[in-house]
């Protein structure tokens, strides 16, 4: 951001001299352009059960026509709060603010100004009774409020959101009001057990800082922020989360009881509600298993059109776009459904930059604004402003192979021409097509030198660019098993979900497994990245594709989960989420095996012990892991 404004900064000076005047009235036009063309009102409307949601409504001054109406539900706030006060920018892009829309923020129940008491991801009820209220009534009242009461609405809604809003999109589809005519659920949670804060039922530790963000208690509206985030007082948060040793001892940081230091000296007191449900179910139970989203995508009806937006790197929600297109497709084939990925992180896709790169890695430039003009925007005229019929002329699948650096349009995704390709992972660090004996390969996972998950040293709030990192500081540890293919005589691509297929031992009773699917580049490359640390060299980088943890205790069940026995040889199968990349002729494919993945995910004790979060220092024991050559990697190959 420092060094976007500074480029601002000298672009800005450098035209001063000539073109002084006009340069401070484009950027006042830039600024303003919301209040100069949109009239603001707030409102409350009232739930069927009595609860009051505050929503911002932004409508054109030009009353010469009806306009759609665009709504996004979030529980980040539909600041700033005041009639008087506008946002810079409002909607999904800015060519669908300046084309002219209604557009509606509301904050979700329990959230900002709105009241009631807020649920982390508030879970559907199936045969609601009449006063019964779940995410789907309140947006179902809330639709139906606006299309009778907002003037020149043309009886059309959209809706749409990223991450958190986008669930609240998805959501909107089900059991939808009639005037929903287009949800574009984009990098939307779909389960907490597996998006976000959970990874096949490890603990993402790097996401602790936000945790009360989401699980401080409120139950009357305010238009300031009524939680705070924990401050680590340091830069280094892979030392600060081996310092603070077991999860329990991040209980301090979630405390509601302000009582005096002499009552709670020797009394665990745990105030955030959040990080209660995650320490008091560490398991698949019926409290994750109510929360998820995936379940009732049957309920979508054909009157809605849906556009799933999601990102190849994106390391917080890439398991829901997935889960909620194909949940779709499954339960409603006959549904107007597409689903678009690119190559970007978390909601790269709404920002305006030319040049498109994630961490390191550059893409190519005006991407995310070809998908704004030519994909989003068309999506949501079609469906509200045009006649709405299923020739809209985008797409099924409109998808950015990430190694050709190109977008390709198939009629379903994954695509019909692919088949299933395995490689085993064989001794001498060697990817191969054919089974080469059945030793093990053994490693030793220290519990005091986990593998860091990235070389970078700061804390991040949600880290991000670790999905792109060159990984050589990973391939040359001793506790990170590496197996490659020769260097490739043609291209090789990738085009769907790829299953690892471990055989392992652990001379303890608990492990975690990690895979990661890299495209090792050849050595002859040049720099294509202007902003790359300076540390790094597009010659030989090691790009991770796609990773993916499994908590070993849940290799047979989410929900009953068990030890393994040490020194018996096991089998553990870990999805990893669909990819969309050409390994090019030149390149090299490599798997990286290891146990730890510091501090993304939690350390395992490496002994068995019934709830992690609970665990002692005396659980934690290093272990010696094996990984046999019988092992393998099951691609979803393009012909």
């Amino acid at each position: 951001m420092k060094k976007a404004l500074a480029l601002l900064l000298i672009v800005v000076f450098s035209f001063a001299s000539c073109k002084k005047t006009t340069t401070n009235k484009t950027a006042t036009t830039e600024d303003t352009y919301v209040k100069d063309h949109y009239n603001k009102k707030e409102v409350k409307i009232t739930m069927r059960d009595g609860v009051k949601l505050h929503a911002t409504i932004y409508s054109p001054k030009d009353t010469s026509k009806t306009y759609p109406i665009l709504l996004q539900r979030t529980p980040y706030s539909c600041q700033p709060y005041g009639e008087d006060k506008f946002r810079k920018k409002i909607g999904p892009n800015p060519i669908l603010m300046k084309e002219g829309n209604i557009i509606v923020y509301q904050d979700v129940r329990g959230r900002w100004m709105s009241e009631g008491v807020y649920d982390n991801m508030r879970a559907y009820i199936p045969n609601k009774t009449e006063k019964q209220t779940d995410e789907t009534t309140d947006t179902y009242d809330t639709i139906d409020w606006l299309v009778n009461n907002v003037p020149n609405n043309n009886g059309n809604v959209g809706t749409w959101g990223i991450s958190y809003p986008g669930h609240y999109a998805t959501v909107s589809a089900i059991d939808a009001h009639p005037a929903l005519k287009a949800a574009s659920p984009q990098a939307c949670i779909g389960d907490f057990f597996f998006d976000d804060f959970h990874h096949n039922g490890a603990f993402l530790l790097s996401y602790f800082r936000a945790i009360s963000l989401f699980g401080t208690y409120k139950d009357q509206p305010t238009d300031s922020a009524w939680y705070s985030f924990p401050d680590m007082k340091t830069q280094d948060q892979y030392q600060f989360f081996l310092d603070k040793g077991p999860l329990k001892n991040l209980n301090e940081y979630f405390q509601y009881d302000k009582l005096d230091t002499k009552v709670t000296e020797n009394k665990e007191r745990i105030d955030d509600f959040f990080w209660k449900e995650i320490v008091e179910h560490p398991n698949y139970d019926s409290v994750w298993q109510s929360k998820g989203i995936i379940q009732h995508l049957d309920k979508v009806p054909s009157t809605v059109a849906t556009m799933i937006v999601g990102g190849w790197f994106d390391a917080e929600d890439l398991y829901g776009p997935l889960e909620t297109y194909k949940g779709i497709e499954k339960n409603q084939p006959n549904n107007y459904n597409t689903i678009v990925f690119g190559p970007w992180d978390h909601g790269g896709w709404s920002r305006n930059k030319v040049a498109n790169k994630v961490g390191n890695y550059y893409f190519g430039d005006s991407i995310s604004l070809k998908f704004q003009k030519e994909v989003e925007t068309k999506f949501f005229n079609h469906f509200l402003k045009e006649d709405g019929t299923k020739n809209s002329g985008l797409p099924e699948a409109y998808v950015f192979d990430t190694g050709k650096k190109a977008w390709k349009s198939y009629d379903v995704w994954p695509p019909e021409n692919t088949q299933k390709q395995t490689f085993f992972l064989s001794e001498n660090q060697e990817l191969s097509t054919e089974q080469k004996g059945n030793d093990k390969i053994s490693f030793i996972s220290d519990i005091k030198r986990p593998v860091p998950y990235s070389e970078d040293i700061k804390t991040v709030f949600t880290p991000r660019k670790y999905m792109t990192d060159d990984q050589r500081f990973a391939a040359r540890r001793p506790d990170v098993l590496v197996f490659e293919t020769d260097v490739l005589t043609e291209d090789f691509t990738l085009a769907g979900d790829i299953l690892a297929k471990l055989q392992v031992a652990t001379t303890g009773s608990a492990a975690d497994w990690i895979v990661k699917v890299i495209d090792v580049h050849p050595h002859d490359l040049k720099n294509d990245n202007k902003e790359m640390q300076t540390h790094l060299k597009l010659s030989n980088y090691h790009l991770m594709v796609r990773s993916e943890v499994m908590r070993g205790r849940f290799r047979n069940s989410f929900s009953n989960p068990e030890p393994f026995t040490p020194n018996q040889k096991t089998a553990v199968n870990i999805k990893l989420q669909d990819v969309f990349h050409t390994f090019k002729k030149g390149h090299k494919v490599q798997i990286q095996v290891q146990s730890t993945w510091f501090p993304l995910i939690d350390l395992n004790p490496q002994t068995y012990v019934d709830n992690i979060y609970k665990a002692d220092e005396k659980d934690f024991k290093t272990q010696t892991h094996s990984v046999f050559t019988d092992s393998s990697i099951e691609f979803t190959v393009l012909k």
